[in-house]
């Protein structure tokens, strides 16, 4: 018996020894490709000597003697910090997902084939300018000589994801870059899910209740739509909610997701010290490591300083010494869906408004990890892609005999947007940027611009000329063989919104409406923000003159205009009403919570839980007005519609008929609906998070979500590689965070700030920004996370653009001296 038991311990022994040493040899392996700062390199592809500094928080400041040397360093360093993340990009865009992952990205896959998105990059690239086109070259070589180190020098494959996958790594070119610029304008789009959705819901609603479920903004009236039936007919109603997402990986978002920001400036005779202010925080959804990366280049032109996207060489937001840029997303409707009706007696043939076409057709080839090729047939008609039905849910809107064309302003094969954000990086005054934007085609994008005497506002990108007789003006699909159908060129840059230097001395937006043009120079009928822009509007009039402290302050703003506005309407006869419940009943429990409410101000504090009742209970009230009507279709809209809401309680052309439930032989009012939803809200947060509703917390439920595209969801890998944070903040709070929406934990932060930058042009170096998480993609990296704290508590680091304050306790100083 006791020699079993010296062998039991023996054994165990031996395999706890064993398991250690596992472990450090796979922690040995893939600490292999973690980067030493310090490290020198000798290589082919520069002319002098380079300098990347990386500072205390590894943002890399490069010194180069000529602006390819720069760019050169730049491709470099992103190579070093986020391979993984940029081969993954260049996958996506190209549709080679399946490749590594098999049948489950197909899909995506197949529909960045048919968009065809990085064939028009190969096209595009000689259309660059000159200079442009040596910094996409010179930024190549750069990540390539990296790709070279990685291979020649056993340093863990380049990151620890190429020891599960493929570890193949093809060399970079020009073509990539524009590629995921191209990739990000699909991120940003929303126009087709919208166009799709609309005509849904109106297949189940008439025009009146669709202006309240699918509102315009309350700042103009609202014109009642044509019935999608009229439009295209021999589509059947349908109530299955509807899925974007497209799969795993995939770019297209749900509404809502697709893109968002927040940027305003002030003039100098609005700031307390004298000179420009702009702030700006661009939201997307949250990955690890986040998108951006902060970086600083010493271009011949002047430093410039701010976030960059790992494989393009560019400073998208962020400042030089003389000009501060910042990007929203301007909710151009630059998208269309046109049905085209194919020829009975030749399905290669579609209907034109001078007869019968002949589809653009050619094959392409996705091969399949572990399953067998797919061959796809890619066509195309004169209004753009065929997509097949399985797409944004286009199946469902689509008659039989006829397929859906996608016009898009970002299918061009001479996209110049590179050159435009090159040149807007390199522009020393408002007027430079101004004119840099003529170049940009895609994604459209709100430009707010700072400099030491002024400040403006531009959309640069391209918006689409459409015909004044178009049946549906855009807003849903329509038939490609009327005339008045589909893009009719492009607008003048001239007409694109433009604002100077106003009489208020400050520029905002929110996503917001920003023009209130007719159509066809309308811009968009849909807006991405009803509610922050009155939350700023309030911040920036309490003040007659602001500071880099006031602009932080604003950014950071969690106070829910919604909320207040909502709640007191909502409740309006539930507020201290009714006798005193006994405890434990549900009458009590809602007692309790309005007496919460009715002493809240509105803040999304993450430590609070009166904003996870307020959520809970909008989300449950406009589930229970719109449920009986739409069915299934209600789980299409995840998240909350204030105007929506608003229009219903104060019965904004009758919409208050959506408290009766039809299905029902009462008559329900909207009292009685707002206090069954709150009972709804209550049981689901009490099962979720016990009895005691005061110790609730907004935070625990609002989590911002930093998961890994492709570790997240892999068992015990998960806890290494993805970031979760408590956040403050909400869907139309200031500091942003879109709730997930959704499924099991539907207050999840999933949608938010990944860069923020404030810009004093007083005194510049006094500027700071901040990412989400960090600026390393290794998850073994101390750099991989540290930033995240910082971001999640609201503080920044310093921008500065003195070379010596970057030295001062820098993390390594590296050397790139030229082979020749």
């Amino acid at each position: 018996m006791l020699t079993a038991f010296r062998w039991l311990i023996r054994i165990a022994t031996g395999m706890t020894v064993l398991g250690v040493v596992a472990v450090l040899l796979v922690y040995y392996i893939l600490s292999r490709s973690l980067i030493d700062y310090d490290e020198d390199f000798t290589l082919r592809g520069i002319s002098a000597p380079v300098e990347i500094v990386r500072n205390n928080d590894s943002v890399p400041h490069i010194f180069g003697k000529t602006d390819e040397d720069v760019f050169f360093a730049l491709g470099f360093a992103h190579a070093q910090d986020r391979l993984w993340q940029m081969t993954m990009l260049r996958r996506t865009v190209q549709g080679r997902l399946s490749e590594l992952f098999g049948p489950a990205t197909v899909q995506v896959d197949e529909l960045m084939r048919r968009y065809d998105l990085y064939g028009l990059a190969l096209q595009s690239v000689e259309a660059q300018d000159e200079p442009t086109r040596r910094a996409l070259e010179a930024y190549s070589a750069g990540v390539n000589a990296w790709i070279g180190e990685v291979n020649a020098g056993a340093r863990g494959r380049g990151a620890p994801e190429f020891f599960l996958f493929e570890p193949e790594i093809s060399a970079w070119a020009p073509a990539d870059s524009i590629a995921i610029l191209k990739l990000m304008a699909l991120q940003l789009s929303g126009a087709l899910q919208s166009e799709v959705l609309r005509a849904r819901v109106s297949l189940l609603l008439s025009p009146q209740r669709l202006a309240d479920i699918l509102p315009d903004d309350p700042g103009q009236g609202v014109a009642a739509l044509p019935d999608y039936a009229s439009l295209v007919p021999g589509v059947a109603p349908l109530v299955a909610p509807m899925d974007f997402a497209g799969g795993p990986f995939s770019p297209v978002a749900d509404p809502g997701m697709a893109g968002a920001s927040n940027a305003w400036a002030a003039m100098p005779g609005r700031s307390a010290a004298g000179g420009s202010l702009l702030a700006n925080d661009p939201h997307l959804g949250l990955t690890a490591p986040t998108i951006w990366y902060l970086a600083r280049l010493e271009l011949q032109s002047g430093g410039v300083i701010g976030g960059t996207i790992p494989g393009t060489p560019l400073v998208l937001v962020g400042r030089s010494d003389a000009l501060g840029w910042g990007l929203t997303t301007a909710y151009v409707d630059d998208q269309d869906v046109v049905i085209e009706e194919l020829n009975p007696d030749n399905p290669e043939e579609y209907r034109t408004p001078d007869g019968w076409a002949r589809f653009e057709s050619r094959q392409s080839i996705i091969r399949v990890k572990n399953a067998d090729p797919v061959t796809l047939t890619l066509r195309w008609s004169r209004n753009g892609p065929i997509l097949p039905g399985g797409h944004y849910n286009l199946g469902t809107i689509t008659p039989a005999g006829h397929v859906a064309a996608i016009s898009w302003t970002a299918l061009s094969g001479a996209d110049t947007s590179v050159s435009g954000a090159m040149a807007l990086m390199k522009a020393r005054s408002i007027p430079e940027a101004l004119e840099a934007g003529r170049k940009v085609i895609a994604p459209a994008q709100n430009v707010m611009l700072a400099d030491g005497s002024g400040i403006a506002m531009q959309v640069m990108g391209a918006i689409p000329a459409r015909d004044a007789a178009h049946p549906s003006k855009g807003r849903l699909p329509a038939l490609g063989s009327d005339p008045a159908v589909g893009f009719k060129g492009i607008l003048p840059y001239e007409d694109n919104p433009r604002f100077r230097d106003p009489a208020s001395g400050l520029l905002g937006n929110t996503n917001n409406k920003t023009v209130d043009r007719p159509f066809p120079n309308h811009v968009s009928f849909d807006w991405g923000d009803t509610q922050r822009i009155q939350r700023w509007l309030a911040l920036m009039k309490a003040r007659e003159v602001h500071t880099r402290e006031s602009f932080i302050e604003a950014q950071l703003d969690t106070v829910n205009p919604t909320a207040r506005a909502l709640l007191p309407l909502i409740g309006a006869d539930l507020w201290f009403t009714g006798e005193a419940a006994p405890d434990g009943t549900p009458e009590r429990l809602r007692q309790r919570a309005l007496i919460l409410l009715a002493e809240w101000n509105g803040e999304m504090n993450e430590h609070l839980p009166e904003p996870l009742i307020a959520e809970a209970w909008l989300r449950a009230l406009q589930k229970r007005l719109i449920q009986d009507e739409l069915g299934a279709m209600a789980d299409s809209f995840t998240h909350i519609s204030p105007v929506f809401i608003e229009r219903v309680y104060r019965n904004v052309g009758g919409a208050s008929i959506w408290c009766d439930v039809i299905q029902s032989a009462a008559v329900e009012s909207c009292t009685d609906i707002a206090r069954i939803a709150l009972d709804d809200a209550l049981v689901e947060l009490t099962e979720r998070y016990g009895p005691n509703l005061e110790s609730w917390r907004w935070g625990d439920a609002h989590q911002a979500v930093h998961d890994h595209p492709v570790l997240g969801e892999v068992p015990i890998l998960k806890y290494f590689v993805n970031i979760r944070q408590s956040t403050s903040g909400g869907d139309d709070t200031l500091m942003r965070g879109v709730t997930r929406g959704e499924g099991p934990e539907p207050y999840q932060n999933v949608h938010a700030a990944g860069y923020r930058g404030v810009y004093d042009f007083a005194d510049p170096d006094s500027s700071v920004f901040i990412t989400a998480t960090g600026q390393s993609g290794h998850p073994l990296s101390r750099h991989y996370d540290d930033l995240g704290e910082l971001w999640r508590r609201g503080e920044y680091i310093p921008m500065s653009l003195d070379p010596e304050l970057a030295r001062a306790a820098a993390v390594g100083v590296m050397v790139l001296t030229p082979a020749n």
